[in-house]
């Protein structure tokens, strides 16, 4: 309990190795996780070349913790194994459609961090990529990603050469809902977001981008909507060329 509340993302590693007994003890102890109709969707790609890790940059904005851990990860959906052992038993496999990359997505993002909790426990740091969904065709080729399998994660891992404060949260009442969704007045936004909103470092974002709130940073800058519409363009587009 205590590595879980006290974790952080880090982004700085050691020029240190993971050996591969560790790593692998990790992610065996990680596929226990649940998984739906005990099927296990999913498939990990371990990046440790650097030439590999150099083609992988690009897809994650060159964001410098891609090439500098010892290890990256990338947690995809698995549709073609579990097909083609369908295929070779004389049955007819259906998951090539939207349903299956859900659940894909479900099996291997469990796993992913059930891995990260495993990893931190034993001292490592990780940092979750959110760009594999922004760029999943240039993963898929630099990976060499075939029909029915898709990036939805990755992961970087290393031993950590770095202590950041730990980010923020809102509190239990702003996520928890008991028995049924109670929704959100206007008194209730202002007091769940009224620490977010008062920290030091919130309101310097608020004024190096020139904004009125901090909602606006997000909305106007980090994660625009025409932004969205295109990577959610693509990533339909991209999923229907994998065979989804």
């Amino acid at each position: 309990m205590e590595t879980l509340k006290q974790r952080r993302t880090i982004r700085k590693y050691q020029q240190k190795d993971i050996s591969s007994d560790l790593l692998n003890d990790l992610l065996d102890s990680a596929f226990r996780a649940s998984t739906v109709g005990n099927m296990q969707v999913y498939s990990v790609i371990v990046t440790r070349d650097v030439e590999r890790k150099a083609k992988l940059a690009p897809a994650h904005f060159n964001q410098p913790m891609v090439q500098a851990a010892p290890v990256v990860l990338t947690f995809c959906i698995d549709l073609r194994r579990f097909s083609k052992w369908c295929e070779e038993r004389k049955a007819v496999p259906g998951y090539n459609n939207f349903e299956w990359f859900v659940t894909g997505s479900v099996d291997a993002l469990l796993v992913a961090q059930t891995f990260c909790v495993a990893a931190e426990e034993k001292g490592l740091g990780i940092c979750y990529l959110g760009t594999t969904t922004y760029n999943p065709q240039m993963i898929i080729e630099a990976l060499e990603l075939p029909e029915l399998v898709f990036p939805i994660t990755t992961v970087t891992v290393g031993w950590p050469d770095e202590e950041p404060a730990q980010v923020d949260r809102l509190p239990l009442e702003a996520i928890v809902h008991e028995e049924t969704y109670h929704d959100y007045t206007p008194e209730d936004i202002d007091r769940l977001y009224a620490y977010k909103e008062s920290l030091p470092e919130n309101k310097q974002f608020i004024l190096e981008n020139n904004k009125e709130t901090l909602a606006q940073v997000f909305t106007d800058v980090r994660y625009k909507k025409e932004d969205n519409e295109v990577m959610s363009e693509n990533l339909w587009k991209v999923m229907k060329k994998q065979g989804f």
